[in-house]
């Protein structure tokens, strides 16, 4: 019949909770979200254009707690590759803020999307309008 077990279980370490550190979901999203946008700010950096920079970096500073590292080197890669580059990062970045219901997060992203999206068709007045 049935016999209780008397050891303890091999699959499970006792300290196991103290061992390995664990995040919230939220804390993860957070850190995914200054991640995508630490990334579009460097970009936006190379692209040279300071105001959406400043506006990317204000929210990279309130999810991490301290300003960004600046990006500060150049790749040469040409203006329409990074303005591609910048769009998907944005999209990823829009993704996560939804994600985590981060309006301002997301309402800056829609608008560097919109904002690439408009310098790629080649109409630099969308561009600077779609800048949040």
């Amino acid at each position: 019949m049935y016999e209780p077990i008397r050891t303890k279980s091999v699959h499970r370490m006792a300290d196991d909770d103290q061992t390995y550190p664990h995040r919230s979901r939220e804390e993860e999203l957070d850190i995914q979200l200054a991640g995508h946008l630490a990334a579009l700010l460097a970009v936006t950096d190379e692209l040279g254009d300071t105001e959406a920079g400043a506006l990317i970096a204000r929210q990279v500073a309130r999810l991490r707690g301290a300003p960004p590292a600046r990006h500060a080197g150049l790749s040469g890669s040409p203006a329409q590759d990074l303005h591609r580059k910048a769009h998907a990062l944005a999209g990823r970045a829009l993704v996560v803020a939804a994600s985590r219901a981060d309006t301002a997060a997301a309402i800056l992203a829609a608008g560097r999307m919109d904002a690439h999206t408009a310098a790629l068709a080649g109409d630099p007045s969308l561009a600077a309008a779609g800048a949040p």
